[in-house]
């Protein structure tokens, strides 16, 4: 196991995240990152969470941008299908905010307009 995942399954997030989670440099993100990241927020990666996860990151690197819930529901809609890219479905797999945990899990930045964040 490399040293830079010890950090995350320890707790020690103090120099490469801020204190809510989010990775301060995003090409620190791997998967073992993430299943680290899921299992501090309570969430068993599935390939349905893994499908979320890669689809936000993609969308990412293409537009520079972390969608809120509702243009990630609009957008997962039109490629995936109504199934998918209904909030319903969105929420059972990231039950405290699909846009806020997708992209803590992702390493991506907090959406600046996130509505789904919990507290």
């Amino acid at each position: 196991m490399c040293p830079d995942i010890m950090k995350y399954i320890t707790g020690d997030l103090s120099e490469d995240s801020s204190s809510n989670g989010y990775l301060l440099n995003m090409e620190d993100w791997s998967e073992e990152i993430a299943l680290a990241a899921a299992e501090r927020e309570g969430i068993t990666m599935t390939d349905a969470h893994w499908e979320i996860i890669h689809f936000l990151r993609q969308y990412f690197d293409e537009f520079d941008l972390t969608p809120n819930i509702r243009l990630l529901a609009k957008v997962l809609k039109k490629q995936f299908g109504p199934e998918k890219g209904s909030q319903k479905y969105l929420y059972s797999l990231f039950p405290k905010g699909p846009s806020y945990q997708g992209c803590l899990i992702a390493g991506l930045p907090i959406p600046r307009d996130c509505i789904d964040m919990p507290g």
